[in-house]
């Protein structure tokens, strides 16, 4: 009986330290969820009217020649970039932009489509290389808190792929942050850029096609508009991506604190109804013991 109350002691410690433990990661995670939420606020709505102005001027530019605005007759190969976590105990987070982006391949291999697969996190390049698939590249150094920095080096390698010819198609697969407890993977087009109908940028829909003036000239408008709108997309999934890893670990560690505190409350109902069979066993001991010596007592 001792034995039973001093394991079920030890199992408390042993749930109280995890709790702990995920209670600190549930805070860190609240903190940094603001940050990244008035990040991904402050960038949505350029990046959107990028998108926007990006595919109606590709569908307004006529004659205008540009590597990154040719459309591919045939695909040949599609370009994927799939953002991850470099770390774990995120819930879902990472199982579902896998599954998503893994499905994604599988029909582009059934199309007839090669695929040139990118990861970024430690995640997705162990997911996808324990499974066999050809990794052209994978980047594990980009923090929780992505930099432009960071997303023109990405993007800079997504259209040096696009305008080489090494893919038809870029393709980014990330997490939409929708709220802290919602989070929903989405494919969004790089390139070829879509007609405006066609474009839904996590839910978004782009304004009808206009037409426009270029002043001075289209063609030198067009090459740095290209560059700052590859750039901008990426930094807006780096961010929504870390944003939804954010609520994902505060969602996840939230469940494992409140399942901690109801495995200790179960522990410690367990431990009270053990030891008192504990004290009451010795009790009757302690009863039998004094009556044994009363009768040995009256027999003398």
């Amino acid at each position: 009986m001792a034995g039973q109350t001093r394991a079920i002691k030890k199992r408390i410690q042993s749930v109280s330290k995890i709790k702990t433990i995920t209670r600190a990661m549930e805070l860190v995670a609240t903190s940094k969820i603001k940050k990244a939420e008035d990040r991904i606020n402050a960038t949505r709505p350029y990046a959107q009217k990028m998108v926007d102005l990006m595919t109606n001027l590709a569908s307004a530019t006529g004659d205008l020649s540009h590597p990154l605005l040719d459309v591919r007759e045939k695909i040949e190969n599609t370009g994927i970039l799939v953002l991850t976590s470099n770390r774990g105990m995120c819930g879902a987070f990472n199982t579902n932009i896998m599954k998503r982006a893994e499905q994604f391949a599988r029909d582009e291999q059934a199309a007839g489509h090669g695929v040139k697969l990118l990861t970024v996190g430690k995640k997705g390049y162990s997911y996808f290389n324990f499974r066999g698939y050809e990794i052209t590249e994978s980047y594990s150094d980009i923090s929780d808190a992505p930099t432009f920095e960071e997303a023109q080096m990405l993007a800079a390698r997504l259209m040096e792929m696009y305008v080489d010819h090494e893919v038809d198609s870029v393709n980014i697969i990330f997490n939409h942050f929708r709220s802290v407890a919602d989070q929903k993977p989405v494919v969004f087009t790089l390139f070829p850029l879509e007609k405006p109908e066609e474009v839904d940028q996590a839910g978004g829909q782009a304004a009808p096609a206009v037409e426009y003036l270029y002043e001075p000239d289209a063609v030198d408008i067009i090459a740095k508009l290209l560059p700052a709108y590859a750039e901008t997309v990426t930094y807006r999934s780096l961010l929504e991506s870390a944003a939804s890893e954010q609520g994902a670990r505060r969602t996840a560690m939230k469940a494992a604190t409140d399942n901690s505190e109801e495995m200790i409350k179960s522990l410690t109902m367990s431990f009270n109804r053990a030891r008192q069979a504990q004290i009451t066993q010795e009790l009757a001991e302690i009863s039998g013991a004094v009556e044994a010596l009363k009768f040995i007592q009256s027999k003398a």
